[in-house]
């Protein structure tokens, strides 16, 4: 499963700030690989982790904005069309469990 977590912050005052780059470490000391701006994804074996998951974050989240998390299968998660640009293949895209680098 791929856990993606997107949020929209605030970002007009020192504290807003402080607040989105204590999140955005958060979310990549966790294991989130940048998507695109303002949305990070993060391989999850089973539901079980996804909840965990899902918990830490709340835990962690900032006291303004929007922060939302999003649980799809591998399968739907590869099944995503690029419109439009380029795709950045930084990212294991496969279904399978065990990828061997």
């Amino acid at each position: 499963m791929r856990t993606l977590v997107m949020f929209d912050l605030p970002t007009e005052t020192n504290s807003d700030r402080r607040h989105y780059r204590q999140f955005r470490r958060f979310l990549l000391r966790e294991g989130f690989v940048m998507m695109q701006e303002s949305i990070y994804t993060k391989i999850c074996i089973n539901a079980h982790m996804v909840d965990k998951v899902a918990v830490a974050i709340d835990a962690h989240k900032p006291p303004k904005g929007i922060v939302q998390v999003l649980s799809v299968t591998e399968r739907q998660f590869i099944n995503m069309k690029l419109i439009t640009g380029q795709l950045v293949n930084n990212y294991i895209q496969t279904e399978q469990r065990l990828v061997v680098i």
